[in-house]
């Protein structure tokens, strides 16, 4: 093998089957997702929520569309309706349990931390988990069928509801590709203009924090992308320059700095907040979301040649590669990463409650955070790929 085989040889092989604009733009989002999660953390003013109206979320739910249409939508063309479906809901499966694990990991680690800490902070009611710890077995119920979930849980069972949907949106597409269109536009117009969403909690009339009616026009959008039912933009400098217009004008309705220093920003987002509102998925979330894709597909190149490192062996390169697999292989691990990031954060949270949020403080206990779903990531792929089955090599 020569010397530029083996440093490629540090990219993940998935990049040669999979476009590696999807690991490396899903891979970025979980790093910003972890750091979202973490109370009180400086980081947090520098992601991308605090300057636009999308942020990582957008890109976790985007690709998580695209990923599934290499998963679940090809094996429907190739394998039929019936056998796709019956993948799906095994992946639901997964997801459910996922889901469930990780609130009872959140939960007794919260519990440890009250214990452990009695004068400091609550950290169960920091997530609001005193009615379950107080009430345990009817929100034991609600939390198994999904009508207790607490704000800081409530991605994955949107995601769930999202791939519970995906038959229905093939199906339909089957028949016809306006039928498909119109079904998820009517769910999303339900969403907004008519507050369809699921319960939250039997106590109060509190919904679920992402409405999956709502998201699951972002889930399409990427997935219909990725199946080549949406044809791929054209490459235009016009629609570069609209796109960064739009991402401009954005930004002083939604970077806090501007806005609370100018009423006149202060007022106009309030006139449009039904438009950026999250839980609903707010058309100008979407608008927003899209141009700032299209400006990254743009600057990465045509199949991500920008981002992919150059043969030559400088040491910058070599860099960029080992950087570039380390990100690549916290995308194509996502869901691991995402459970892990959840509970890691609120870790992380309660580190820097006892040891003091200094620049010191916080820039050592990110780090830590980020190597440990890095180890997460290599970890799971090294168990997917199943060692104990392969041959032993003499």
């Amino acid at each position: 093998m020569t010397a530029h085989q083996q440093t490629n040889s540090t990219i993940p092989a998935a990049s040669a089957l999979r476009d590696p604009r999807l690991d490396f733009f899903r891979g970025i989002a979980m790093f910003i997702i972890l750091i979202a999660h973490v109370p009180g953390n400086w980081l947090t003013l520098w992601i991308p929520a605090r300057f636009g109206f999308s942020d990582a979320t957008e890109t976790f739910v985007f690709c998580s569309g695209m990923a599934s249409a290499i998963a679940f939508g090809k094996l429907f063309e190739r394998r039929g309706w019936a056998l796709g479906t019956a993948r799906v809901w095994f992946r639901i499966w997964q997801v459910y349990w996922a889901h469930i694990c990780l609130f009872f990991a959140i939960a007794l680690s919260m519990a440890v931390l009250n214990q452990l800490f009695p004068e400091g902070r609550d950290y169960i009611g920091a997530l609001n988990l005193h009615p379950f710890f107080n009430k345990t077995a009817p929100q034991l119920i609600g939390l198994f069928t999904l009508t207790y979930v607490p704000n800081y849980f409530d991605i994955l069972p949107m995601y769930l509801v999202i791939l519970a949907m995906m038959p229905i949106f093939i199906i339909s597409h089957n028949i016809s590709k306006y039928l498909a269109l119109g079904l998820v536009l009517l769910l999303w117009l339900c969403a907004n203009f008519f507050s369809l969403n699921f319960p939250a909690e039997p106590w109060s009339e509190r919904d679920w924090f992402f409405n999956p009616l709502g998201w699951q026009l972002m889930f399409f959008t990427g997935f219909s992308f990725m199946m080549g039912w949406l044809p791929t933009p054209p490459r235009s400098a016009w629609l570069f320059i609209l796109a960064l217009a739009i991402v401009l004008a954005a930004l002083p309705f939604a970077y806090f700095r501007i806005f609370n220093n100018y009423p006149e920003f202060l007022e106009g987002r309030k006139v449009i907040s039904d438009l950026i509102v999250k839980t609903d998925f707010g058309i100008l979330r979407y608008v927003h979301f899209l141009a700032t894709a299209y400006i990254a597909w743009i600057l990465v190149g045509e199949k991500g040649k920008r981002i992919l490192p150059p043969t030559s062996g400088f040491i910058l390169s070599k860099i960029w590669r080992s950087t570039l697999a380390v990100i690549m292989k916290v995308g194509q691990q996502s869901l691991a990463v995402f459970v892990t990031s959840m509970l890691v954060a609120r870790l992380m949270g309660a580190m820097l409650d006892q040891v003091g949020r200094t620049h010191l403080s916080m820039a050592y206990v990110n780090i830590l955070g980020a190597a440990l779903i890095v180890a997460i990531a290599y970890g799971a792929g090294w168990f997917k790929s199943q060692p104990w089955r392969k041959a032993k090599v003499a």
